[in-house]
């Protein structure tokens, strides 16, 4: 089976999974404790193997132990995204701009959509423009402070206004 993989066979794929999806699934469930989520790591398990086939050295263990570990680089990948998506939802939580505004409609909902894409911007571009815009730093004083080139913080700031005129006239456009 795993040389009819490697060899890249179509019929391959299928009998992999069958044999080892349930071992997949039920070790990105114990790890992430959600069903949808383990449902995902196991697709994506799959899909990289069968993306990565040609890699895999056919031996009589090689194969679950290779799906083994590309489930724990996929378990790792959805614990990340999990935190991250943790981190941003307290960032907005917590920010100023969270709290209820006095601002007409229009405005609260452009100023939504500004916080919500500096969310999803991530680091370093959403910090840069989080630090620069909310706290009022200059582009030195960021650059300092995250331990990055001058240009580099220049260079987010400048991609991630890019970024935000665009959502902003999305969304100018639709209110």
């Amino acid at each position: 089976m795993a040389v009819s993989l490697s060899e890249g066979a179509p019929h391959a794929l299928e009998e992999v999974y069958r044999q080892y999806a349930h071992l997949v699934y039920t070790i990105a469930v114990r790890a992430l404790g959600d069903r949808g989520d383990a449902e995902d790591v196991t697709q994506q398990v799959f899909l990289a193997a069968w993306r990565g086939a040609d890699r895999l050295v056919p031996s009589p263990t090689a194969l679950p132990a290779w799906l083994i570990g590309i489930a724990r680089h996929k378990i790792a990948d959805a614990l990340a995204a999990r935190a991250r998506d943790t981190r941003r939802l307290q960032a907005v939580a917590d920010s100023d701009l969270a709290a209820p505004s006095n601002l007409p409609p229009t405005d609260r909902t452009l100023e939504i959509a500004v916080i919500a894409e500096l969310e999803a911007m991530g680091d370093p571009r959403g910090t840069v423009l989080r630090m620069t815009m909310l706290e009022g730093l200059t582009h030195a004083e960021v650059a300092d402070r995250l331990e990055i080139p001058l240009g580099t913080v220049k260079s987010h700031a400048r991609r991630g206004l890019i970024r935000l005129r665009e959502v902003l006239q999305e969304v100018s456009d639709d209110v």
